[in-house]
């Protein structure tokens, strides 16, 4: 009987798992009921002293210790201490957004984030014209800064720095060119992803806005940005990157990477060399070797495919080594420097990381259900933990490397997006990453205050995931849960890593044949050499119903029958995400609700074990939606987007606590959108050694428990 191959048997098995996903649908899965959705909105502007402050995490100034440094493997402020960073984007593409806030509102905004247990903001599109970045947008060029902009970005910075919060200061990201640029096909090249890294004059422009943003006196701190302890990181480019296939916007740009070819060919091969691969492409002596289409690539013999990923690794090294040495040695950054993020998971991105790991740090984006992607959206990660935002990042990080995510988020329609902070936020602290910023915080202009989610990605409105992200940034700030106990290194040739690129998508995300992708939930992971004999000795496993991680403290389970739950269980962190029906008990607590899926999250507030502690956060949220909002037949698209207020679904029924050492009782304070205690104190009943707490009335997403002993 034929034996199907490892690689084979896996794409089988991910196929059956994603098809009864697929075909089960989301309004069988968890049965909603539109009319359950209660009006509930986040209110920044109103907040004051909220119960539920996580800013005591924060350790301000910022940089007060001195520049953040590598150590170890990982993140250190200047005087040693390990540090990990748990923030958010700032940008402007949903109605009404704005990047860099006028002034008046900069405190408020930065107050907010603070509350919120953002020690990190990624400035991201600052490269755009203003009023939206900091490019002036009056002159013909792309070369000078907005007197106007500038100084919301300074005041910003300086009003961060003051609460705790450090800067990750983007470079190369949205940069549209203009015709006193100098750039050929300047109006042609968008943001010139790809051409960046090897036209000349687009390097050359690089440096310079590098060199005129970092050296930037900031008249409220008294620093320049490269001198600047507030600076934790550096990102030279925002998901950019050349490889196989690429296809260059214009015939110049096309042109001139055909004579870098050329030129490389004639440095790196030997004469027998090339007349081989002159002879492999049915070329006469003598005439240029071109490079290969997209769909050549997968047809072509193996000396043009193996030289052609060897050369553009080679744009890639030597672009980001330039880049890093201008930064450092030239401008004197402090800073570590990342080169830019492993962003795309439906191919290897080991070829490019064989690039990165000159610089500091290494990165990696990935979202669940990107809205640009192509459909179904609308599924839950808890049925499929194989592909899951944690598995898909795990693939990147590097032994002896600090690890970033610098983008990651559950966008906003999908239904069950409750999911995504808290099982980030506990895998993240499990396998032990320096940084997790969620894509994006869109700060709203005083005018255009309207509570509803305008933009896929934006969270600064949605009260299931604005509500979740204090609980998240105590999970990840404080490492309440474990540090995995074993780390799985794996180790490729660079053989291993030019092939890579040819392996089918069935092979997604690590792109390693044999590799177990339970194992990411099962331990921590890392690479630890992209450049010498492979050592792996990975071997194809079955994926159990129930996935243990080795501290024990993480559980993934029922998913192969489509009911995933996640279980978080530690001393101060503890939750049950995904479909609650199962009636999982924790050490502390349990739930009876009649939601079928929701995320319950039980953080300590006072750093005490939750057996112990007088305060606590529950987070208890399911589904969000806008007023109005309507989907497609197949609940995978919208029709309408809506408008405010926004809607959630309430989680009602009750939570049960227990082993609560003297308790003597139990209350619970439901907030409002704005922090504040809303209505009257809950009072839990005792009940067979258990305190039994109602939750759904009134209408929230979060509640502060106190404990009386």
């Amino acid at each position: 009987m034929h034996r199907p191959s490892l690689a084979a048997a896996r794409a089988a098995r991910r196929y059956a798992i994603g098809l009864l996903t697929l075909l089960i649908p989301p309004t069988v899965f968890a049965q909603w009921n539109d009319s359950a959705l209660r009006p509930f909105v986040i209110d920044h502007r109103g907040a004051g002293s909220s119960p539920a402050d996580v800013s005591f995490l924060l350790d301000a100034p910022a940089g007060k210790a001195g520049f953040i440094r590598v150590q170890d493997g990982h993140f250190a402020t200047g005087d040693g201490k390990r540090i990990r960073f748990w923030g958010v984007h700032l940008t402007d593409w949903s109605p009404g957004s704005i990047l860099l806030p006028p002034k008046k509102d900069i405190a408020m905004w930065a107050s907010t984030l603070a509350r919120f247990g953002v020690n990190c903001v990624r400035l991201h599109f600052l490269d755009l014209a203003a009023p939206r970045g900091i490019i002036d947008s009056t002159r013909d060029n792309t070369q000078s800064f907005d007197p106007q902009q500038m100084d919301r970005l300074d005041f910003l910075i300086s009003e961060l720095k003051s609460r705790g919060i450090y800067i990750d200061l983007n470079l190369n990201v949205g940069r549209a060119y203009k015709s006193g640029d100098g750039v050929p096909d300047y109006d042609k090249i968008r943001w010139g992803k790809g051409l960046v890294l090897y036209d000349p004059r687009l390097i050359e422009l690089q440096k310079q806005y590098a060199k005129q943003l970092l050296t930037h006196l900031n008249p409220y701190t008294g620093s320049e940005y490269r001198n600047e302890t507030a600076v934790a990181i550096v990102e030279i480019a925002n998901e950019n990157g050349i490889g196989i296939g690429f296809h260059a916007p214009t015939a110049y740009y096309r042109e001139e990477l055909e004579k870098q070819y050329t030129a490389w060919l004639c440095r790196k091969l030997s004469a027998d060399e090339l007349a081989g691969l002159r002879h492999s492409a049915g070329l006469a002596a003598d005439a240029p070797v071109p490079l290969l289409n997209g769909p050549e690539v997968s047809l072509a013999p193996e000396d043009r495919y193996r030289t052609e990923v060897r050369f553009y690794m080679d744009i890639e090294e030597r672009y980001y080594g330039e880049m890093n040495r201008y930064l450092k040695t030239d401008l004197g950054v402090k800073a570590p420097v990342i080169g830019t993020a492993d962003h795309n998971h439906y191919s290897s991105g080991y070829p490019m990381l064989a690039s990165l790991l000159q610089l500091d740090a290494l990165d990696g984006h990935v979202y669940w259900e990107h809205p640009e992607l192509p459909p179904p959206l609308n599924t839950p990660m808890v049925n499929d933990p194989l592909h899951s935002t944690v598995v898909q990042l795990s693939r990147t990080a590097v032994a002896g490397k600090p690890y970033t995510v610098t983008e990651t988020n559950h966008p906003f329609p999908n239904e069950w997006l409750s999911e995504g902070i808290p099982i980030i936020a506990a895998y993240g602290s499990f396998q032990d990453w320096d940084a997790i910023l969620t894509y994006t915080f869109e700060p709203k202009k005083p005018a255009d205050w309207k509570p509803y989610i305008g933009d896929p990605f934006d969270i600064s409105l949605d009260p299931v995931r604005m509500t979740e992200f204090a609980a998240g940034a105590l999970i990840f700030r404080r490492g309440d849960v474990s540090r995995a106990r074993e780390v799985s290194q794996r180790t490729y040739s660079m053989d291993q890593v030019i092939d890579s690129r040819r392996l089918p998508p069935s092979e997604r995300p690590y792109f390693t044949p044999g590799f177990p992708l339970a194992l990411p939930l099962e331990h921590s992971v890392r690479i630890r050499s992209l450049d010498g004999p492979s050592t792996m000795n990975l071997a194809e496993i079955d994926s159990p119903d129930d996935i243990v991680s080795d501290t024990g403290e993480l559980s993934w389970s029922g998913w192969t029958a489509g009911h995933g739950l996640v279980a978080i269980n530690t001393d101060r962190a503890q939750a049950l995400i995904g479909f609650v029906k199962t009636r999982k008990v924790l050490r502390n607590v349990s739930a009876d609700i009649d939601n079928n899926f929701a995320s319950i999250t039980l953080t300590s507030l006072d750093s005490r074990p939750l057996s112990q502690s007088a305060k606590m956060l529950l987070c208890a949220n399911s589904r969000v939606a806008n007023s109005g909002m309507s989907w497609n037949e197949s609940r995978t698209r919208l029709i309408n987007q809506g408008g405010s207020p926004t809607l959630i679904e309430p989680v009602t029924g009750t939570i049960r606590l227990r082993n609560l050492q003297g308790a003597t009782a139990v209350t619970a304070s439901a907030l409002n959108g704005a922090g504040c205690v809303s209505g009257s104190a809950i009072r839990a009943k005792r009940s067979a050694g258990e305190w039994v707490l109602p939750i759904g009335d009134p209408v929230t997403t979060w509640y502060v428990i106190s404990v009386e002993r």
